[in-house]
């Protein structure tokens, strides 16, 4: 690993004292046993493994599904450093709610020239039958997930935009009460400030949104069922949250009303938190054999009698392509420069930019636009010669599908390895609500962590873990403490 790579904790050189304000976490990782550390995070694995904290693997047979690696040693971030981040969430998650009702609406970013036309209306996520169409109180993106990557003291970017059904938010939640019960010291060495409001302020979120108002919207999870990979996530946030978790067959849609059914009869339903992809929500307006979709339920959406959370049509925000033209996208929209920038990214689909990315693949990450989970990706500094032959290949053919983006030095963390604490990549995903009374963020994320040794990967399906991750407080009143957050959680 470079050593000039920026550690989160050490700084840049290993200045074994630590950075300025985590003195007591460089210590705690000093003086802490190696055994100790092992006792411990054995301890969070069993735990996770009995809550049955677990993620599937598509097309792993030898293990369809298993606990996330979950990293004992924690990430922090300063007072200074989360209000930077929050305040560019914030802008940003602003400008992609703005950018759908306008591309779903009047156009203007494409009649101005910033957006090209076909790159929006062309798109495979773009719902062309959503035009002129707006979902109750206007938002479109109700929770995003930002990916953010750190270089350096003061540099951080914007890796990709989740705009669809993000995932991971419940990992951030019990990574915390694994981290209260088992590391008690560190809350209090630090001011920590507490993530155990997620569920609540989610609720608060997706009641403000229901189209019929009154003080007790009826809302609900839509799950696929527990075959998918996020499954857990699904009754974990539903059951937090106190609403019911449905799959497809326990809903029906009458007279553009969407109901639950219920051993006490049928029950109207406000709000869906949806975690099925357009694809296949919906048999009678997208593919019609889906077995998750619910027959009827755009119908119902388009006549204003539900709220679905995300809105369909926000996958066009997820497209890497027009996440390439995010800066130009924010500042169209307010007027201010990004507070977070991007990643310097080549559109392929430009003849330039696909020179440049041919002659130079070995240096590379190439993704493409549409891809998720790390696959369809390459990293070129660490492919074989054959997969970046076979990129060459599928970036000539349809170059259109690609964007490409410099290899970055990525920030490290101490991380507990079998050799014992070591450097390992991360990077960041906060979770931001933005609903009928504006944006919310939760003082927290998740950070995902590459376990093996210089790798880039950190997607849990291929390989990642995760970390706690701890932003501090200047307000005293504010932290986090042990036996704080959701106790009940590992009670069940």
């Amino acid at each position: 690993m470079p050593d000039d790579c920026f550690d989160e904790v050490w700084g840049v050189g290993g200045d074994r004292a630590g950075r300025p304000g985590l003195g007591d976490l460089a210590k705690w990782i000093e003086e802490t046993p190696a055994h100790e550390l092992e006792r411990r995070q054995s301890a969070a694995e069993a735990a996770f493994r009995q809550l049955g904290i677990t993620f599937a693997v598509y097309g792993d047979e030898d293990s369809a599904e298993r606990i996330i690696p979950f990293d004992i040693v924690p990430r922090i971030f300063t007072s200074g450093e989360w209000a930077r981040l929050k305040e560019g969430l914030i802008q940003r998650t602003q400008a992609i709610n703005a950018f759908l009702a306008d591309v779903y609406g009047p156009r203007r970013i494409i009649a101005d020239g910033i957006v090209p036309e076909a790159l929006v209306l062309a798109n495979p996520q773009f719902r062309g039958f959503l035009a002129g169409q707006k979902p109750p109180h206007g938002v479109f993106a109700h929770i995003c997930g930002i990916d953010l990557v750190r270089t350096g003291a003061d540099d951080f970017f914007v890796l990709e935009d989740n705009a669809r059904t993000p995932s991971g938010v419940s990992y951030m939640l019990e990574n915390r009460e694994a981290m209260l019960r088992l590391c008690p010291e560190i809350f209090h060495r630090f001011n920590v400030c507490p993530v155990d409001r997620y569920p609540d302020v989610l609720r608060e979120t997706l009641r403000s949104v229901a189209p019929r108002g009154g003080a007790e919207p009826v809302c609900v999870l839509l799950t696929p069922g527990h075959f998918n990979s996020a499954f857990y996530e699904h009754s974990f946030l539903a059951d937090s949250m106190g609403i019911e978790l449905v799959e497809p067959a326990d809903l029906e849609v009458d007279d553009d009303v969407v109901w639950m059914r219920t051993i006490e009869g049928r029950v109207r339903v406000d709000v869906i938190y949806r975690r099925i992809d357009d694809d296949y929500i919906d048999p009678l307006v997208f593919k019609p054999d889906s077995l998750l979709g619910v027959p009827g339920l755009i119908a119902a959406y388009l006549a204003g009698n539900v709220a679905l959370v995300n809105a369909p049509g926000t996958g066009i925000a997820d497209d890497k392509a027009i996440y390439s033209y995010m800066p130009e996208i924010v500042k169209y929209y307010s007027g201010e420069e990004a507070k977070l920038p991007n990643v310097e990214t080549y559109r392929c689909r430009e003849a330039s930019a696909l020179s440049y990315t041919l002659d130079n693949l070995e240096k590379l990450v190439v993704k493409l636009v549409d891809g998720s989970g790390g696959y369809g990706m390459l990293v070129g500094p660490t492919a074989s010669r054959a997969e970046i032959e076979d990129f060459r290949a599928a970036l000539k053919a349809e170059p259109h599908r690609y964007i490409a983006q410099p290899t970055l030095a990525l920030s490290t963390v101490p991380t507990l390895t079998a050799q014992g604490v070591a450097p390992r990549h991360v990077d960041f995903r906060p979770f931001v609500l933005t609903g009928s009374q504006g944006v919310q963020i939760v003082p927290g994320g998740l950070t995902r962590v590459a376990l093996q040794e210089g790798s880039l990967v950190v997607n849990s399906s291929q390989g990642g873990g995760t970390k706690d991750s701890l932003i501090l407080s200047d307000d005293p009143c504010q932290g986090q403490s042990q036996g704080q957050g959701g106790q009940m959680q590992w009670q069940r």
